[in-house]
């Protein structure tokens, strides 16, 4: 059954322009990190290692926002076709049905970040530290989803959302600047902690304001509580509009 759903979710993923091209982007950030941030360097005054935790976090946490985008245009598409009545006539409820979904874009998002920041080979990561910074990352792509969906009642707000959350992502990249106690304004935003943890591995926590396991243990709990409070409130708005 799950795998029936797996499968019709992936079909509609194709079948839509923007979002074929979103599934391409781990790929096209990969091959910029690996190979065009190189060619710029060579042929100009860019140093790459002096802002690699810069350059990696850029690359890796645009790519839940981008499977978070994903998933909050397909539920839309959902929304539109009355997919909550459809559910009823399921084995699955609705709550199993989106649950489901939740899980399906966060491992896709946890294989993708750890793509990119493997094959874009930029700071030296250990295979450990890409598997638990992918692992908090890709927290972000549901909620993204979610997000877009409890603000959003049509795909032309969801753009607009959408729009709004990718200048937010800015803001984990500009807490890199600091490392005192100034950069706990960032940390509203759920990606300041995986970026403060590329950060923490590329200059080492006596660099930081925090340390590495701390960013890990810390981010996780705000990552579940933030995906827990708009899952809830995201199941309530849908079942009142059923």
């Amino acid at each position: 059954m799950y795998v029936s759903f797996f499968i019709s979710e992936f079909k509609k993923w194709i079948r839509d322009p923007m979002m074929r091209f979103m599934l391409f982007y781990p790929l096209l950030f990969g091959l910029i990190g690996r190979y065009a941030l190189p060619a710029i360097a060579e042929t100009s005054d860019f140093a790459i290692e002096p802002n690699a935790d810069f350059i990696l976090v850029v690359l890796t946490l645009i790519t839940p926002l981008a499977f978070g985008a994903l998933t909050g245009f397909s539920i839309l598409e959902d929304r539109d076709d009355h997919i909550v009545n459809s559910i009823r006539v399921t084995p699955l409820t609705f709550t199993q049905f989106m649950s489901f979904r939740m899980v399906m874009v966060y491992i896709l998002t946890f294989v993708a970040c750890v793509f990119v920041m493997w094959f874009s080979d930029i700071g030296d990561l250990a295979w450990r530290d890409m598997f638990i910074v992918a692992f908090l990352a890709s927290f972000s792509a549901p909620l993204t989803g979610l997000v877009i969906n409890i603000f959003s009642h049509n795909k032309i707000e969801g753009f607009a959302i959408m729009k709004l959350l990718g200048m937010i992502i800015i803001l984990p990249v500009i807490s890199l600047i600091f490392t005192d106690a100034k950069e706990l304004f960032f940390a509203v935003v759920p990606a300041f902690w995986p970026a403060k943890m590329i950060s923490s591995v590329i200059r080492g926590d006596e660099a930081m304001y925090l340390n590495y396991s701390l960013y890990f243990w810390v981010g996780l709990g705000y990552a579940i509580l933030a995906n827990a409070l708009s899952y809830v409130r995201f199941i309530k708005k849908v079942i009142a509009q059923a």
